[in-house]
């Protein structure tokens, strides 16, 4: 069975490279374990339905309509706008602005595409003015933009709690640390960069123009700065559930959206319903039938045999992490992060619990990893949207792109795996 089950794999690896639509991938990769394997798809189907059922999966539609809403509304202008007058006149300063606005951005959508679509229109053109590469910067907000997946909370660890029945609350903490490490390196290796580029600065606000300013902006900035308390207070101090915050940050997001940003009619309310309901349709399906993929290989002791045969090869536990560090690169390469996640991650725990690693540690590795897809052809989802709104050529934006995962982005993907208390402090901290 082991035979028919890596065909199935490599079936569905191939029409992924294609380009082949995800739920259809899944579907192919069921037809040859239903056909060739003789597996019975009734009992399963009816699984996969059920737990298509579970109130934590409201959470991934809820947060993806928030997002969607905040992109239009001008709450994303307002934080730029606050962030901007803080360190916007230092050299490299714009390009932190960028990577911080990103962050906040997914500390309330648990996005990545949500990030660059908010903080892309806004900066890409006000960088290229102030004389960064219009390559570089629509690369750098892109990039940023990965720490939607990262910053609690995060659609991908909502999944990765649900696949491994793992709190989501330690889920979310474990990419917190992570989260910030990135942006924090981004910061800093944009900085360096920005000293190659002829910037050409504004003068500082000093005194009483920049309090006055200050106050300014914040007052304006205050709704959407409270997003973040209020979505992240009630899941920390346990008041909400992950999928209450996201009702909440929808109902938060919709009046302030209307009635004090005014970036909300009835026409672009509607369109964001829209793009989010279409998002979250396709997710929904792609869900079921990887899940119904994933129960099979399950059912037939998929996951057992693939630690047997690690374990065959080397019981070192560097070399393991290195090796699944580069196949969880891999995958993320060819699927989205939620993809990749429901298919590796029951596969993969088995393992990594032999060699001592926590599942709660596994959420941080498997964030950090799947998140670097949005960046990396051929996926690249997020490279893709950036250059888009960018105006720029994928090819002129590769370049830098990898440049910042290289220096800013791999260093923590292999500081989670191998320092164990960067993803695990918090969650300790909280009593996990």
């Amino acid at each position: 069975m082991i035979e028919i089950a890596l065909f199935a794999v490599l079936v569905l690896v191939i029409l992924l490279t294609l380009g082949v639509p995800l739920p259809y991938c899944f579907g192919a990769g069921l037809m040859v374990m239903y056909f060739a394997g003789d597996v019975v798809m009734k009992g399963n189907m009816l699984w996969g339905f059920q737990q298509l059922g579970n109130p934590v999966l409201l959470a991934i539609p809820l947060f993806v309509l928030a997002g969607t809403i905040m992109s239009v509304s001008g709450i994303a202008a307002s934080l730029l706008n606050f962030v901007n007058i803080f360190i916007g006149h230092l050299k490299g300063g714009l390009g932190v602005v960028a990577t911080v606005s990103c962050a906040l951005i997914g500390a309330i959508s648990g996005s990545g595409l949500t990030g660059v679509a908010a903080i892309g229109p806004l900066l890409i053109p006000e960088m290229e003015k102030q004389g960064y590469p219009r390559e570089y910067a629509t690369a750098l907000i892109a990039n940023a933009s990965l720490l939607g997946l990262l910053i609690p909370p995060s659609v991908t660890m909502i999944v990765y709690g649900w696949v491994t029945d793992t709190s989501i609350l330690a889920c979310f903490l474990a990419t917190l640390g992570p989260g910030l490490l990135i942006m924090a390196s981004f910061s800093a290796v944009n900085i360096r960069m920005a000293r190659r580029f002829p910037l050409k600065l504004n003068e500082p606000l000093k005194g009483a123009a920049f309090m006055s300013e200050a106050t300014q902006r914040g007052f304006k900035a205050t709704p959407a700065l409270l997003m973040p308390v209020i979505i992240l207070g009630g899941i920390y101090g346990g008041i909400m559930t992950p999928t209450e915050a996201a009702a909440v940050a929808v109902i938060y997001a919709i009046p302030v959206g209307f009635l004090i940003y005014k970036g909300l009619d009835v026409r672009t309310f509607f369109g964001a319903g829209r793009e989010a309901a279409t998002s979250v349709g396709a997710i929904m399906l792609m869900i079921l039938f990887s899940m119904i993929l994933s129960q099979m290989f399950v059912l037939e002791s998929i996951p057992q045999a693939i630690v047997q045969a690690i374990f065959s090869v080397t019981e070192n536990k560097a070399l393991l992490l290195v090796l699944i560090n580069i196949l969880l690169f891999l995958v993320g390469m060819v699927v989205n992060d939620v993809t990749a996640i429901i298919l590796i991650a029951p596969l993969l725990l088995p393992l990594m619990q032999a060699i001592g690693v926590s599942p709660i540690q596994f959420a941080a590795i498997m964030g950090v990893n799947t998140a670097m897809g949005g960046v990396t052809p051929p996926y690249a989802s997020i490279l893709y949207l950036g250059a888009r709104i960018g105006q720029v050529p994928v090819t002129k934006v590769i370049r830098p792109a990898m440049t910042l995962i290289l220096l800013g982005y791999l260093p923590v993907v292999f500081l989670t795996s191998f320092w164990p208390d960067l993803s695990m402090w918090l969650p300790r901290f909280f009593g996990y």
